[in-house]
């Protein structure tokens, strides 16, 4: 079986992604494309990433990899990634939601992004990996301006492994 290993993830023109474990930006309908997205699937993420959204996930498999011999309620807590995908090794389609450490690790073994650009450079200590351009190919893109619920333009952007 095939399985999509894909990250879904909201980066600045910087590639920031957050900064004192916390996001950059607040963009409600880029939090509804997160769950769209992520609804009735697994979602895999490191235990910083955990600690800043503060709760499982609803209505998701939630796993966290960590170092730390801990539990947490409500989840599944591995030590690796490859621990994390053997563990959902016969669904379809996870998903990788962060943060940095993860994104890296699991970059190359990825088939599929959904990608948020936001069109703003941020200040910021945690970043999103570059891309190698010739490694991914945009599949589909969605714009969107500014508003009042939504400080900054961005653009939902699929990308799938060349």
């Amino acid at each position: 079986m095939n399985q999509y290993i894909t990250i879904v993830v909201a980066i600045a023109e910087n590639n920031a992604i957050g900064k004192n474990n916390q996001l950059l930006w607040h963009l409600p309908k880029d939090l509804k494309h997160f769950k769209d997205i992520t609804s009735g699937g697994t979602v895999i993420m490191g235990r910083k990433t955990f600690d800043s959204v503060g709760k499982p996930l609803p209505k998701r498999r939630n796993i966290i990899i960590t170092r730390q011999d801990i539990t947490i309620e409500g989840c599944e807590v591995v030590k690796s990634l490859d621990d994390a995908l053997a563990l959902c090794a016969a669904e379809p389609e996870v998903f990788i939601v962060g943060g940095a450490e993860i994104y890296k690790l699991s970059l190359p073994k990825v088939n599929r992004i959904y990608l948020t650009v936001v069109h703003h450079s941020f200040d910021a200590d945690t970043f999103f990996p570059e891309l190698n351009p010739e490694e991914w190919k945009t599949i589909e893109r969605e714009d969107f301006g500014t508003d009042e619920k939504h400080l900054y333009p961005y653009s939902f952007i699929t990308l799938e492994r060349a």
